[in-house]
């Protein structure tokens, strides 16, 4: 049998990036087809996509919860949006705080923290005392979900190979669409077993032991080589690249790094402090651009997708002629919370159906064209939607269905996702996490905006005018896209923003 050997002829001093990129070849000369991955990086990519299941499992459960919690603390209008708003602003704080220090003090102390940090607000969460409480744990486990908005796409993106990057960052994001539908039937499956106003707390609690064990497992992944390159380590980068790509028959043999990385903490002449402030963000016309295109049409997907996904069981129960239940006993109540959990849970498929086209496409068509052809699809989706406001009875439920289905399955294929992957990727290595916790925290201002106002706008404008609203967002962040667009389809990151 053949033995595969390294190629040869080649400057055995690369960087961490092409090590992981390169292709073993066969002795009798054939290359292999695709980079194979090691066990290391499929375990970093577990642990990764397990953060991003918590994210919307906690997030789009609260859709569920909220009801119950509205009867237990007797909420307002207001309060109902300080609730839907509580978590994201969290991630806003926590993204914009958190997320940059993942570039100090490095991946995997923010990866193995922020676990921690989830962990120990959602188990006051699920022993709250009061409605003030609620909101500030909520808020808590937001700031965890946050730092994990950057850090969770840079340790799977610094880890894995070039050519499957969009691909495998986006199947991680994709179980923030698992967590979402586990979290909507979760909540079923408990309401339809426990009878109670306090139901809530325990579908939060649920998560407290699988969050425990990952948090234990990312306490044994490697610092990511090439946040070590960048800051000078390069003994431990080269250490950290072995464990990675560790495997049996050992490939590549040994691995001798050159250090690549621009305005690295020994090179001359760079204002390192400067680096280190948002300010960076904006010095190059690279990393303007990059910025733009990274914040502002996340901004603009955020507005309708967590706007819709918190808030779709309220809508659906109002679409189903259930939104009165609210003021009667308990059993209406549930009632009503159930029949809404469970159109819900239809319209969160399309979630998982839109990530897993988006991850097969990423790649191949690029993450631009799938962006803009998304925001014009959820523009479609949340048209058909509004569209229902003009009629009555079975028309207009299966209008909303339909056309919220038409939205969740366009998002995901395209803003949802792409945004995503494009602020991780369009960023040099010194300020990636910076950049990306920037853009995911420019991002929640819109999620937090609609939230807090949706529940207040439904009442005071109605379905309608909200939904035009939301299509007009849809359509600027299509338009956006494309006077920025920076293409990172198979590019690998270390030539972006040299």
């Amino acid at each position: 049998m053949n033995q595969m050997r390294e190629p040869s002829g080649l400057d055995h001093k690369r960087s961490v990036q092409d090590y992981i990129d390169e292709t073993p070849i066969w002795r009798d000369g054939t290359q292999v087809a695709a980079t194979p991955m090691t066990a290391m990086q499929w375990r970093i990519w577990w642990l990764a996509a397990a953060g991003k299941f918590f994210e919307g499992l906690v997030v789009f459960m609260t859709g569920v919860t909220l009801p119950l919690m509205a009867r237990e603390f007797d909420m307002d209008a207001f309060q109902h949006g300080l609730v839907g708003a509580a978590s994201l602003a969290g991630i806003l704080v926590g993204a914009l705080l958190l997320g940059g220090l993942a570039d100090q003090f490095g991946r995997k102390l923010m990866f193995v923290s922020e676990m921690v940090i989830f962990i120990i607000f959602l188990a006051l969460l699920a022993v709250s005392p009061s409605f003030g409480w609620t909101v500030v744990f909520l808020f808590g486990i937001g700031i965890a979900l946050g730092c994990d908005y950057p850090t969770a796409h840079l340790v799977i993106s610094e880890s894995i190979p070039s050519v499957a990057r969009g691909r495998l960052v986006l199947s991680a994001f994709g179980f923030q669409a698992v967590g979402a539908l586990t979290g909507t039937l979760l909540g079923y499956l408990v309401l339809s077993n426990i009878e109670t106003v306090s139901a809530w707390r325990l579908m939060y609690a649920a998560a407290i032991l699988p969050a425990v064990l990952v948090a234990v497992a990312r306490l044994f992944v490697p610092e990511s080589a090439s946040w070590l390159l960048a800051h000078g380590r390069v003994e431990e980068a080269r250490q950290a690249a072995e464990r990675l790509l560790a495997r049996s028959p050992q490939y590549p043999k040994s691995i001798e790094l050159a250090h690549r990385h621009h305005g690295h903490p020994g090179a001359a002449g760079h204002d390192h402090g400067h680096e280190r402030t948002p300010a960076a963000l904006f010095k190059t016309p690279h990393n303007r651009r990059a910025t733009i295109l990274a914040a502002v049409p996340w901004f603009l997907q955020d507005l309708s997708t967590y706007g819709i996904g918190i808030f779709t069981p309220t809508i659906l129960a109002a679409a189903f002629g259930h939104q009165a239940a609210t003021g009667r006993n308990l059993s209406d109540l549930v009632s009503a919370d159930l029949l809404a959990a469970e159109g819900a849970a239809l319209v969160d498929l399309l979630l998982l159906v839109g990530i897993c086209v988006a991850v097969a496409l990423s790649d191949r068509i690029g993450r631009i064209p799938l962006q803009i052809i998304g925001f014009i699809g959820c523009a479609a989706g949340l048209l058909v939607a509004a569209l229902s406001t003009y009629y009555s009875g079975d028309r207009a439920v299966t209008m909303v269905v339909i056309g919220f289905m038409l939205f969740n399955f366009m998002t995901n294929l395209g803003p949802n996702a792409q945004t995503y992957l494009i602020a991780g990727e369009v960023f040099p290595t010194r300020i990636r996490g910076m950049g990306a916790g920037f853009a995911a925290a420019f991002a929640k201002i819109g999620a937090v905006l609609t939230a807090f106002l949706f529940p207040i706008l439904l009442a005071d404008f109605g379905t309608r005018a909200l939904l035009f609203m939301l299509i007009g967002a849809s359509l600027l962040g299509a338009v956006v896209t494309w006077c920025y667009r920076i293409e990172t389809r198979g590019r690998s990151l270390d030539e972006i923003g040299m």
